[in-house]
């Protein structure tokens, strides 16, 4: 065969299936950003997360027709494994609870998402040199292979989990499994999200919020109880029962608390200087964030706190810089997909808890992230208190060392919240 390529047949052809499955990827970016919010949620509150994938949408389209078939077939990948991304949402919850709303447009654009990867392949199949030396046609396609995984782990993987992170939460309300008399309450957040938990009435005067907590803080709530604590138990912002938007990373959260000091200082049966809380992972982190800000939040118990973006994991980058791009475009991704900047570093603003106490909790055999709070600790100041768990998992503490976990935890909050007059 002369010539330097394969010829490329596909045209017209070519042309009209990447522009097909594009409109399908981007009817559902509409579809989920516009038409069908979340609940709570509006059109006004996508413009980041909508304009900006429908932009580059637009763009590819227009470019497709006048790049080399090499370029085109990159193009259908990263448009395909895009629509691949978007459209997760949708089987998850299909799986989950049954489709509903954008889930139809979102399994459409996954399946477009796959027809573009079957394009690309078969663009550079057909588009291979043929004519260059044995030895160059390898080590170009070798090299080809190195760059092109790269692109994938350090940029199209952490896009990819920023977008799960900003859609995919846990759907159902949880099961009460606490064996304690409990109101189900509505908490309304400052831009008119309902916030859905359980209140433990207390016997102290003093109330401690567990977050996230109806899911996996039902045993903390339960030896709180015991200690005569109020309880107020949450769901994260789409998460369960809850409105909003979902962020794995708890941006923004902090309002969401903000609100909940809110509902239990208008309980008669609550002093409103008695209001503690303990967070657990990036509960922890909230709650941190959240006291910085909020001098009505008494004292916080944070567990298996990490970071939140690249401002914290800077911290720790020196002994793992291999991941910085990859937190780097974590973080790019997740203020696109969530319409807002990544939150303060929180070595900047837990110093201004002070002198309210803090117990930071950690795990010794913990999820990456968790020795920041050695950090945490010595930013916070002389009223911070710090606990490697021994024999500990992520959030393990309470598993690894029961009858521990529960006096240090009782002991800081009878010290924080009962003791003297208030």
């Amino acid at each position: 065969m002369s010539g330097t390529t394969r010829p490329n047949s596909f045209g017209t052809a070519d042309l009209a299936a990447f522009l097909i499955a594009t409109g399908l990827i981007t009817l559902h970016v509409i579809d989920d950003n516009f038409l069908q919010p979340e609940p709570g949620m509006s059109a006004a509150d996508h413009p980041v997360s909508g304009l900006v994938p429908l932009a580059c949408l637009l763009i590819a389209a227009a470019a497709y027709p006048r790049l080399r078939p090499g370029l085109r077939a990159i193009l259908c990948t990263v448009v395909g494994l895009f629509g691949i991304t978007t459209g997760v949402e949708g089987w998850y919850y299909a799986i989950q609870v049954g489709p509903s709303r954008d889930d139809y447009t979102g399994i459409i654009a996954s399946l477009a998402g796959l027809a573009l990867l079957v394009i690309a392949g078969i663009t550079l199949w057909r588009s291979r040199r043929l004519d260059d030396p044995l030895w160059r046609r390898y080590l170009r396609r070798g090299l080809t292979t190195v760059i092109t995984l790269m692109v994938l782990l350090e940029v199209a993987y952490p896009l990819a989990v920023a977008y799960g992170g900003t859609h995919l939460a846990r759907p159902a309300p949880p099961v009460a499994e606490l064996g304690l008399p409990h109101e189900e309450v509505d908490i309304q957040t400052s831009d008119g999200v309902t916030i859905k938990g359980w209140y433990v009435p207390s016997q102290n005067r003093a109330a401690v919020i567990t977050y996230p907590g109806r899911h996996s803080a039902q045993r903390h709530a339960q030896f709180l109880a015991r200690h005569g604590y109020g309880v107020l138990l949450l769901d994260r912002r789409g998460q369960g029962g809850s409105e909003g938007d979902p962020n794995s990373y708890g941006w923004d959260e902090h309002h969401d608390v903000a609100a909940a000091i809110a509902f239990l200082r208008d309980r008669s049966e609550i002093d409103p200087d008695r209001i503690g809380g303990i967070g657990f992972s990036v509960g922890g982190e909230v709650l941190l964030e959240t006291a910085a800000w909020t001098p009505e939040l008494r004292a916080v118990v944070s567990e298996g706190a990490g970071f939140r973006s690249i401002r914290e994991f800077r911290h720790i980058a020196p002994s793992r810089w291999f991941i910085v791009p990859l937190v780097s475009f974590a973080t790019l991704g997740t203020a696109v997909f969530s319409n807002g900047l990544p939150p303060p570093d929180l070595t900047d603003i837990v110093g201004r808890i002070t002198p309210r106490p803090i117990l930071l909790i950690y795990a010794e055999n913990g999820v990456g992230g968790e020795e920041l709070n050695q950090v945490f600790h010595e930013a916070a100041g002389i009223t911070a208190d710090l606990w490697r768990v021994p024999g500990s998992s992520h959030l393990g503490g309470i598993d690894a060392q029961p009858e521990e976990y529960e006096r240090r935890v009782t002991d800081f909050f009878d010290r924080a919240l009962l003791a003297g007059p208030r």
